[in-house]
């Protein structure tokens, strides 16, 4: 969620340049990381299974990035299915978080919005790309700052689509993402920025999905953005408590939790 924060922010940059370009074709983006994938030909199925295994063992960086050359490679082997696109995005996406040479980042990014591109060509009715795309676009805005202002409004447009058709995705994935999104975004005049609407958002992701620590985390900033400080500090003291429960359970992504909900209630 902090990546996505940043995003916003960088919306109030100075520059403008398009969010979405021509991508290169998905053959050109599985070339890109063919070294990892062994040699011998494997349908896409295959592919996506082991893909899906070395994802599971995050926060393993190489083998989150053997995901993303399986990912690719499944995506290239079977143009039709968009599962491989997909993960292809998510892996970029956790990557990006965690690189430290600045150029990676942003290759990182842009080539994570040119497979969410592929994702929504291959299948222009899918919601799930919208979602992914909104994400995608939301991280180059952080590393590519002059997209940041189209790319806003690239990612509304594309998360009132997921909204509309896949509330419940990703455990209430679309709202959780628009709330954050409306919570750190410039207000008006410069941008779509507004506690209120996010705070209505983020009250839709709970219901949706209340065991959702990160619908939690989201909902409590979204109370104190509102002025509801003892609200969101309770509220915070939730999202540690579900963040624990699912570290228990052996959740990788867990530990983040933990930390933004800690970091939170100490300030």
């Amino acid at each position: 969620m902090r990546r996505l924060a940043a995003a916003c922010l960088a919306a109030a940059a100075a520059g403008c340049a398009p969010a979405l370009r021509e991508p290169p074709t998905v053959a050109v983006l599985a070339a890109q990381k063919a070294p990892a994938v062994r040699p011998g030909a494997r349908d896409a199925d295959s592919l996506l299974r082991e893909a899906d295994a070395l994802w599971a063992r995050r926060p393993d960086a190489d083998a989150v990035r053997q995901a993303e050359s399986l990912y690719l490679a499944a995506a290239d082997a079977d143009d039709r299915q968009i599962a491989g696109l997909i993960g292809a995005v998510r892996v970029k996406v956790w990557r990006v978080d965690r690189e430290t040479d600045v150029r990676v980042r942003e290759e990182l990014a842009t080539s994570a919005v040119h497979a969410a591109q592929w994702c929504g060509r291959r299948a222009p009715d899918e919601p799930m790309c919208d979602y992914w795309l909104a994400i995608a676009v939301g991280v180059q805005a952080r590393e590519v700052r002059q997209t940041a202002e189209d790319g806003l409004k690239t990612m509304i447009a594309a998360l009132k689509r997921a909204i509309e058709k896949i509330p419940t995705y990703e455990a209430g994935g679309p709202d959780r993402v628009m709330a954050l999104l409306l919570l750190r975004a410039p207000g008006w005049p410069l941008g779509p920025g507004d506690p209120e609407q996010a705070l209505a958002h983020a009250a839709k992701a709970v219901a949706l999905a209340p065991d959702e620590p990160q619908n939690v985390l989201v909902q409590a900033e979204a109370l104190v953005a509102n002025k509801q400080r003892e609200r969101g500090t309770a509220t915070y003291r939730k999202a540690l408590t579900l963040a624990r429960e699912r570290a228990a359970a052996g959740d990788p992504d867990a530990a983040e939790w933990i930390v933004e909900a800690t970091d939170a209630l100490e300030r």
